[in-house]
């Protein structure tokens, strides 16, 4: 049965023409057994006629509404009076009102409403005289079932066009949610991307230097060695725990295992450290009054510095040094990363994302970077960040960001030669460390 009711949806045409087929023998039969000559000479013809209408309504609606119009004006012009094939024009009124456009909507609802006082006024000559009572209420009745017949399918086509315009708008919060999805793990794989990089630029770096310096020293100071292999060894430990926690975000949340804070300005003297023991020389030095900061700020700015420290360790040469300074200001925090290396003559592979992974978070933040070459030489980092909204009061003193070596004053760059420089001066090597790593 349910393969019929299949059938019969996929033809609808097979339903109407049975229909109709039904409603032609009705009015056939009963135009053939009427007393009036005029009734059985025109009366088959035109129930022939709406009939074919009633048929192709949904297959041709403007022929069926030209035929039903027409079939009602013949009607009328001939004087014949209600016969049973006007349900046909019934049924196309009530289709038309349900799908058809506008245009043939209001033009079916003007035709039953003058439609009927035609009828009325047109009576057919063997009909004795009607009195306007008789006449009112035949209009009456003949008007309201075709205005009722016509506001069911208006109606009916405005619950489709509600439906249509729920459906349409459910399948474009369903395309914006999934657009939006797509959108936050693109950010989120660029977010998880910038700071790998970070990451892994600044301690493999840090490590390549180690293992340089460990492999001169191991014969002349093998105590100098072990402590390059020292730190090569909890450089690589942080490293891995770091991308332990980055990736951690990527499992699932059920499980719920602690992870290390993200660093921030108060870790900031501990990489002017691992720096400074990588060999690069580093002077650091806070200005004003600390105020807490964002997670986000803080994690930009502890990581804008690192990519510039990481960089400069790379490009600007193995006798550079570098200077950080922190401004803590009233319109945000300001940031100053400068080195007196080879600044523009640098070398590079053009493989490297830390420029635009540090103008990405300045951006993301709504803050201001420029880098370029500096007016006396090397290369310049400066960033601007805001505060947050909620972090106007200044901050304990035990948040400020930890100086280097302990000390708040800036590191003079000759305590800080570095790895590279005291290795080669107890190997009595006469050639510079190869420092430079590939890649970040």
């Amino acid at each position: 049965m349910q393969r019929l009711y299949e059938w019969l949806r996929r033809h609808p045409f097979v339903v109407d023409a049975a229909g109709s087929f039904l409603l032609l023998m009705f009015a056939l039969l009963i135009s053939q057994n009427s007393d009036v000559g005029i009734d059985r000479a025109v009366a088959p013809p035109l129930a022939v006629l709406l009939c074919a209408a009633m048929a192709v309504r949904r297959v041709h609606l403007p022929l069926a509404a030209v035929g039903a119009v027409g079939g009602g004006l013949l009607q009328v012009v001939w004087g014949l009076d209600i016969q049973i094939a006007d349900f046909a024009i019934v049924v196309v009124l009530h289709y038309g009102a349900k799908t058809g456009g506008k245009a043939l909507s209001r033009f079916g609802l003007a035709m039953a409403v003058i439609g009927p006082v035609l009828l009325v006024l047109r009576e057919p000559p063997h009909t004795p005289g009607m009195d306007y009572r008789q006449a009112f209420f035949k209009w009456v009745l003949l008007s309201v079932l075709l205005i009722i017949a016509w506001v069911l399918g208006d109606s009916m086509r405005v619950k489709r066009a509600y439906y249509a315009e729920l459906e349409g708008r459910a399948a474009r919060l369903e395309r914006e949610r999934d657009a939006h999805a797509q959108v936050a793990a693109a950010a989120e794989r660029a977010r998880i991307a910038r700071e790998l990089h970070d990451v892994v630029a600044h301690n493999v770096s840090v490590m390549v230097v180690q293992a340089d310096g460990a492999a001169y020293a191991i014969d002349g100071a093998p105590d100098r060695a072990r402590d390059a292999l020292g730190t090569i060894a909890s450089t690589g430990r942080e490293a891995l725990a770091e991308m332990r926690r980055l990736l951690g975000v990527l499992r699932s949340e059920s499980e719920n295992r602690p992870y290390t804070p993200q660093p921030g300005v108060d870790q900031l003297g501990d990489l002017v450290d691992r720096v400074r023991d990588a060999g690069l020389s580093v002077e650091l030095k806070i200005t004003g009054v600390p105020v807490p900061l964002a997670q986000g700020v803080a994690l930009a700015a502890y990581r804008i510095v690192q990519e510039a420290l990481t960089n400069t360790r790379k490009h600007a040469g193995p006798t550079a040094n570098a200077a950080v300074h922190l401004a803590y200001r009233e319109d945000g925090l300001a940031m100053t990363i400068t080195d007196d290396g080879r600044g523009a003559d640098a070398p590079g592979d053009g493989m490297g994302h830390g420029l635009v992974g540090m103008r990405e978070r300045v951006a993301m933040l709504g803050g201001r970077i420029d880098t370029g070459p500096a007016p006396d030489g090397g290369w310049r980092v400066h960033a601007q960040l805001p505060y947050a909204p909620d972090s106007a009061a200044p901050a304990p003193a035990g948040r400020a960001p930890r100086p280097a070596r302990g000390s708040a004053e800036p590191v003079p760059a000759a305590e800080g030669r570095g790895l590279r420089t005291k290795l080669a001066a107890l190997t009595g090597a006469d050639r510079p460390l190869n420092t430079t790593a590939q890649g970040a």
